[in-house]
């Protein structure tokens, strides 16, 4: 029994660290200290210091604040895999986002994903420079 019991408290402190290094990551990569973050959550300073090195378990409501800061879905920071794209949740919360939207921006928002993919089949087929963004129709 106390193997499982260890086993268990193994996987949550790998859940923590790994939920840590992702809320660092991204913070660091929007160029953002742990004192701003405080700031514009109301969690301290030191909480977030304890959460971004897992020694410290995440209240729900402050994933929710960290996430919002971040514009990220609360599921990339969850996510168990350990290559999760940021990209891939915030596509996932797309229909849900787009809702707000005017006919003529959901358009936009097709043709600039239309664009993205040509941009990245032109570079997967050697480097070719990237096309244009497409003007018209969708």
């Amino acid at each position: 029994m106390n193997g499982n019991a260890q086993s268990l408290s193994g996987s949550d402190a790998d859940q923590r660290l790994r939920l840590g290094q992702r809320l660092k990551a991204t913070r660091e990569y929007l160029g953002l200290s742990q004192q701003q973050v405080a700031e514009r959550t109301g969690i301290l300073r030191s909480a977030v210091s304890d959460i971004e090195r897992g020694v410290r378990k995440v209240e729900v409501m402050e994933l929710q604040k960290l996430a919002r800061l971040y514009r990220l879905p609360s599921s990339y920071f969850l996510d168990e895999e350990e290559g999760a794209d940021a990209g891939e949740h915030a596509l996932a919360g797309l229909p849900r986002t787009a809702q707000p939207l005017s006919e003529g921006d959901r358009i936009e928002v097709a043709k600039f994903i239309q664009y993205l993919h040509a941009r990245r089949q032109a570079e997967e087929e050697g480097g070719l420079s990237s096309p244009q963004r497409p003007e018209g129709g969708a």
